[in-house]
């Protein structure tokens, strides 16, 4: 996980409709950018409709609210439409900003070992500094404690 206080990697990537996107677009806003597992999971799923309810309040506060997963474009349209997403999701399925933001580690899950992305969400602020960085987030609860550190 990164550390607070650095400037975050920028990176381009497309989202669910294949347009690109880069944090610096994101300059002069604050960004929640979390990284997930896997589109329409039961853990993933609660967060994104949890930051999908919220997003009234984030938009309020001037913050934008951005979702990466090595999921392709087509797993995250179908994401976005089935649950009514109103967000930004990102396609990394080359792994190069999961990478860059140190979030793919070693996962047990029952005794098996396995390499996977870490539920983890930065707060950037609007200079593209990393405010805050929360790491092993709990799926539910992460939406409204995003919300609160803004």
């Amino acid at each position: 996980m990164l550390e607070t206080g650095v400037k975050a990697p920028d990176f381009q990537l497309p989202d669910q409709n294949g347009k690109l996107h880069s944090l610096s677009d994101y300059k002069g806003k604050k960004v929640v950018l979390y990284f997930y597992p896997k589109d329409s999971t039961p853990g993933c799923t609660k967060q994104a409709c949890n930051f999908s309810e919220l997003m009234p309040q984030f938009t309020e506060k001037g913050a934008v609210i951005i979702g990466i997963s090595k999921d392709s474009v087509a797993s995250h349209k179908k994401f976005e439409e089935k649950y009514g997403l109103p967000f930004t999701l990102l396609s990394d399925t080359e792994k190069a900003v999961i990478e860059a933001y140190d979030v793919w580690k070693e996962k047990k899950n029952y005794g098996k070992v396995s390499m996977g992305v870490v539920r983890t969400t930065y707060l950037i602020d609007e200079n593209g500094i990393i405010a805050k960085a929360f790491g092993n987030v709990k799926a539910a609860e992460n939406p409204a404690q995003m919300l609160g550190e803004i």
